[in-house]
């Protein structure tokens, strides 16, 4: 692969940023008035967190904005030393290009230990005549109280099917690909509303041929096809245990899946079995229960053949 993807199509404006427009829209009004307040960009992976802090800083900066832009990954360095130096000195040091200020743009900064974080709160204040901060993270609430109350929120959310699809097939117009209507639901459905990963799956599945379709999509990102899945668990709810443990024998061998991506994809699958609600419930809380302990380290075997058993009892009740 000459290039990576999601680099050569990173949008370079806020306008051109796709799924978020009322987002872009607030933060086109601060390029506008050429000032704005420390920011907090949360939100699930790949929905545009990234790209619009670089997209901000260039329509801030013009040319000069890598002079005037520090971008930090602070899952990389979490303790409170990365605050007191890199962080710090980029801060106290004057803008570049006639700037009003410099931006710190401080990636997955939920990673930060609380003492990194209490230590980025009397930066913030102590230099915001000169330096500005957009902290982007996952999870809001691993940022403390006294960081989120200085900082404008901006919550992105998963991107749109409509808009993913949209953007996919631009992309795929531009590397000369076809992409099939089954290919193009594969690639949604592994992606997630995570426009990164569905770049990322594309130009993958793209390194084995121009036509893209279902079964390269499901083979190049060692997902199940939904469809597999949901054949065993309905083999489950019918009673048939051993049957529905040799098709996760076969999904283990042929995907080479994990216990956590298995019991994701069984979430997933939950909700299209035509089983009263009150049982998708037990089904949901049983899953999420079997993830907790995967988390915690237990055996992947026993804890995905107990969910089918699960699964199997829950079968047996409907039949009475």
């Amino acid at each position: 692969m000459e290039e990576i993807w999601v680099e050569k199509y990173r949008p370079a404006k806020l306008s051109d940023i796709v799924g978020q427009e009322d987002i872009t829209k607030r933060l086109a009004s601060y390029t506008k008035v050429g000032n704005l307040p420390h920011l907090l960009f949360a939100g699930p992976p790949g929905t545009g967190k990234t790209t619009a802090s670089i997209a901000l800083a260039k329509e801030l900066y013009g040319d000069a904005w890598r002079q005037n832009f520090l971008e930090l990954n602070a899952s990389d360095e979490r303790g409170i030393n990365i605050v007191r130096t890199k962080i710090k000195d980029f801060a106290r040091t004057a803008p570049m290009g006639g700037a009003a200020f410099k931006i710190i743009f401080l990636d997955e900064a939920d990673a930060l230990t609380t003492d990194a974080q209490a230590a980025l709160r009397r930066t913030m204040e102590r230099f915001a005549a000169t330096c500005r901060f957009i902290l982007s993270c996952n999870y809001s609430s691993k940022i403390i109280d006294p960081i989120q109350s200085r900082c404008a929120v901006f919550r992105f959310r998963p991107l749109a099917k409509e808009d993913m699809t949209k953007f996919l097939r631009k992309i795929a117009a531009q590397e000369k690909l076809e992409i099939s209507k089954d290919g193009l639901e594969a690639l949604l459905y592994v992606a997630g509303g995570d426009m990164r990963k569905s770049i990322n799956t594309l130009q993958v599945a793209s390194a084995g041929g121009k036509s893209i379709d279902e079964e390269s999509v499901y083979l190049t990102t060692a997902t199940a096809r939904p469809e597999e899945v949901k054949a065993m668990l309905e083999l489950a709810l019918t009673g048939n245990f051993m049957k529905a443990r040799d098709k996760l024998d076969e999904l283990l061998i042929t995907y080479g899946l994990s216990g956590e991506d298995i019991v994701r994809q069984i979430h997933r699958s939950v909700f299209d079995l035509a089983v009263p609600d009150e049982v998708k419930v037990k089904l949901v809380d049983r899953t999420g229960e079997a993830d907790f302990r995967l988390v915690e380290g237990a055996s992947e075997r026993i804890q995905i053949e107990a969910l089918l058993a699960h699964f199997a009892l829950a079968g047996t009740g409907l039949k009475k």
